[in-house]
């Protein structure tokens, strides 16, 4: 991309951060409804009879984290990019290789660590998610987070809901390390 076109699409994709995550959830909750806009569409062309639910099920909650975590991975896969040599592509071309091996050989080794980067990210701002969760989830998706504040401010079993978090934490922490150690372990050596 051309560096004003470039521009233009990291505003796009910083955008929706500028924007409180309970905003766009509830701008979710509009678009997922019964009564939504999604299902209002598809009413109204005829692809559907009734409307699909989409509210308080456990895959309008992926859908709005989606939506929600996609800045984060895209900004460290960008970061990735960024540190590219260009002359690898040409020199990949130049051998024969066509644009899929030239992506497969050159372009996604180079991207990983960004990739990898990025899914921890994702991974952690995901587990440890509370507004979208309960907003587009109710009271009947249950995720730890909702938990945690149920045990705390509806059932007032803090001992519970503090063994509960501390267990997300513990989880979250024992993952992001174990997939460091996996990630280091594979690709030492093979990106400096």
């Amino acid at each position: 991309m051309k560096p004003f076109s470039r521009s233009i699409m990291l505003l796009v994709v910083l955008g929706p951060l500028l924007i409180s995550v309970v905003v766009r959830t509830l701008g979710w909750a509009i678009l997922l409804g019964n009564k939504g806009v999604i299902n209002d569409a598809l009413t109204t062309t005829g692809l559907i009879s009734s409307p699909i639910k989409m509210m308080y099920t456990s895959g309008g909650i992926v859908i709005a984290l989606v939506h929600v975590m996609i800045p984060f991975m895209i900004i460290a896969v960008w970061a990735a990019l960024q540190r590219k040599d260009p002359s690898t592509e040409q020199a990949a071309e130049s051998l024969g290789a066509n644009p899929m091996q030239v992506f497969m050989r050159v372009i996604l080794p180079q991207a990983m660590p960004g990739i990898l980067s990025g899914s921890l990210i994702v991974f952690s701002l995901s587990a440890s998610a509370f507004a979208t969760p309960a907003i587009l989830g109710g009271r009947r998706v249950k995720v730890i987070s909702t938990t945690v504040y149920d045990e705390f401010l509806n059932s007032l079993n803090w001992p519970l809901g503090a063994a509960i978090a501390v267990l997300l934490l513990v989880s979250v922490l024992v993952t992001m390390l174990s997939w460091n150690r996996l990630v280091e372990k594979r690709y030492s050596g093979v990106f400096e």
